[in-house]
């Protein structure tokens, strides 16, 4: 029977350690076990360069090496004879192979000793099945589970939606109907520190929208760190991938819980990224081990192309995105009598905090940061004028919002915004008014109050 490297992707998950085995100038042989094998192409594997000396004088020697690899899944063993070809210490599989390495690492407190020197690439000479008793040894097929006919249809419908909001939910959607993927969501830049925020959800109780992960944390704080697409198929050894989502509940009255489930197995997350630019981070997890393989990778990495343009040309709104000008908002609207009745209904507070511009609703928590300043400029702009449309452009260029550049994604924060007091059942919403333009809705009487 033959055995091709292709055959033999479910035995470089990283979920059963490979062992490499090499030989002195005496004769006399040593093993090590490896932290990751990684496929090339066809004729090629990658080692982590992390060897014990005498590993690499061996191999250095002898230009030989023999692995001893295992399919997590079925436990099934190969042996793979490999010649040294050369040594990267940068560039995509180097990047690739770190971050990897980090995200199936850097929970379990290895951090530098874990660290990556070298991807090492080795020329596959000959592979061979180990018998075992009963059953001749076969490779696991791990082709076949993602539909490619799918995946197009989807990235053509995303592509077709309208605006932001309905790609993320077609996108989500799609990818539970299409692909089997229940648990997904989709983090943004927060672009105030390093930080990205939770705009669209899918599978958990909770959508958890506005709830945030710091650049380099679990397995979507390396993505956005690194820009580099991480998988990992079994999360169970030691439980040290517990914080991989930092899904949990909320730290503080001021934290939105991030959706996640409690034991996940599986997770995989890809960039989002459109004209050089990272707009967000694509994540997906399962309770189930082998749950994704590298076909829904590139699946959703096909996926993130249509979205992450989609949320570019959202960041650039409307207006800018095609050249032409935005219209102003409409008439300016007179102030209020004093005493004026704004709107009927039952009064509700609404408590600023200055210091951090954190908006509480009746002592709920809402948002923060820019969102925060968002919801409040409307607000005041209301109880001032009674204004309930606002223009994009007219937002964008108020002192007090202190966006921190004119390119800042201001319509991927209404979005945010808009989906948050969805969330909560907020007794205001904002809806979109036309051509960069959104309009406020109440329920009641707005009562706001400003703290330090």
């Amino acid at each position: 029977m033959t055995v091709r490297l292709a055959d033999l992707r479910a035995c470089f998950e990283g979920v059963i350690p490979s062992i490499v085995a090499t030989v002195d100038g005496e004769g006399m042989p040593n093993v090590s076990y490896l932290s990751q094998v990684h496929f090339v192409d066809d004729a090629h594997v990658a080692l982590t360069n992390q060897f014990f000396s005498k590993t690499a004088a061996n191999i250095a020697l002898r230009c030989a090496a023999t692995l001893m690899v295992v399919d997590g899944r079925s436990g099934d063993q190969f042996l793979i004879d490999i010649a040294p070809v050369r040594r990267e210490s940068a560039g995509p599989l180097f990047e690739r192979m770190s971050i990897q390495l980090a995200a199936t690492s850097g929970h379990g407190g290895w951090g530098e000793v874990m660290k990556l020197r070298s991807a090492d690439i080795y020329r596959v000479e000959a592979i061979r099945a180990v018998p075992s008793p009963g059953v001749a040894a076969a490779p696991a097929d791990p082709a076949g589970r993602v539909n490619l006919e799918a995946v197009a249809r989807l990235a053509a419908a995303i592509g077709a939606e309208p605006d932001a909001g309905a790609m993320l939910d077609r996108a989500l959607e799609g990818l539970a109907t299409d692909l089997g993927i229940r648990h997904s969501m989709v983090l943004v830049p927060a672009g105030e520190g390093r930080r990205l925020v939770t705009l669209a959800s899918r599978g958990y109780p909770a959508r958890g929208v506005g709830s945030e992960v710091t650049l380099g944390e679990g397995v979507i704080g390396l993505v956005d760190e690194r820009r580099v697409p991480v998988r990992i198929s079994d999360m169970s050894r030691g439980r040290r991938y517990a914080a991989a989502a930092g899904a949990g509940p909320a730290g503080s009255e001021r934290e939105i819980a991030l959706p996640g489930l409690a034991a996940p197995q599986s997770q995989i997350a890809v960039p989002l990224v459109a004209q050089g630019r990272l707009t967000g981070v694509l994540f997906a997890e399962s309770p189930e081990r082998f749950a994704f393989c590298h076909e829904h990778e590139a699946a959703l990495s096909l996926i993130a192309m249509p979205l992450a343009a989609g949320l570019r040309m959202n960041a650039l709104g409307a207006g800018e995105a095609t050249g032409a000008a935005t219209p102003e908002a409409a008439t300016e609207h007179a102030p209020l009598p004093a005493g004026a009745t704004l709107t009927g209904g039952v009064p509700f507070l609404v408590r600023h905090h200055r210091f951090d511009d954190a908006v509480f609703i009746g002592g709920d928590y809402l948002i923060r940061g820019v969102a925060g300043r968002l919801v409040m400029l409307m607000l005041r702009d209301y109880l001032a004028t009674g204004r309930t449309e606002f223009a994009n452009q007219q937002i964008r260029r108020a002192p007090e919002l202190r966006l921190p550049d004119l390119k800042d994604n201001l319509e991927t924060r209404l979005l945010l915004l808009r989906r948050r007091l969805e969330e909560k059942d907020a007794p205001l919403r904002i809806h979109p008014a036309g051509r960069g333009r959104v309009r406020l809705e109440l329920e009641g009487t707005p009562l706001v109050e400003s703290v330090p």
